[in-house]
């Protein structure tokens, strides 16, 4: 989007589309599913009414706390969620680019978790540093499943 600038109200719709993907849904997260999410994961949230009129434009201005917590919800700067000035050119990342940008920064996170596990630490930061961090995760998910069809059952004796 060029020239007039992104609007809050599009910064929002984007992100919850953002985040269906994220979630492997292959949609946008609804308003109501958002308010659910960040009530379940944050301790705090919006509700459904108060995020349509935001997307509406109908309210157009946030308050610290609101910006913060949906900034913390999307994993986003709380100064993205704002309006663009007019004539700022913003460009909105494809759902998938935007996805695996928010993967890398999600694997960074849990690395610095678990800086006290050398093993985990470089770990997650090489597979927040790979091209495809998405797909070796899907490989390690077929790989498991591998395994696990191969795994003799727990108090399995092993004789017929």
């Amino acid at each position: 989007m060029r020239g007039s600038g992104v609007k809050l109200s599009e910064k929002l719709r984007h992100l919850r589309t953002v985040e269906g993907e994220i979630r492997g849904l292959g949609r946008a997260l609804t308003k109501a599913e958002v308010a659910r999410a960040m009530r379940a994961e944050l301790g705090a949230g919006l509700s459904e009414a108060y995020l349509s009129q935001l997307e509406s434009g109908r309210r157009r201005h946030l308050t610290a706390p609101t910006r913060s917590l949906l900034a913390r919800f999307f994993k986003v700067h709380p100064g993205y969620l704002v309006d663009d000035p007019v004539g700022f050119e913003t460009t909105i990342l494809t759902p998938a680019l935007e996805a695996r940008a928010g993967l890398r920064e999600w694997l960074r996170d849990r690395a610095e978790e678990w800086r006290d596990d050398p093993a985990l630490y470089h770990l997650f930061l090489r597979l927040a540093r790979s091209p495809a961090p998405r797909e070796l995760l899907l490989a390690l998910d077929t790989l498991l499943d591998e395994t696990a069809e191969r795994a003799v059952p727990l108090g399995a004796s092993g004789s017929s």
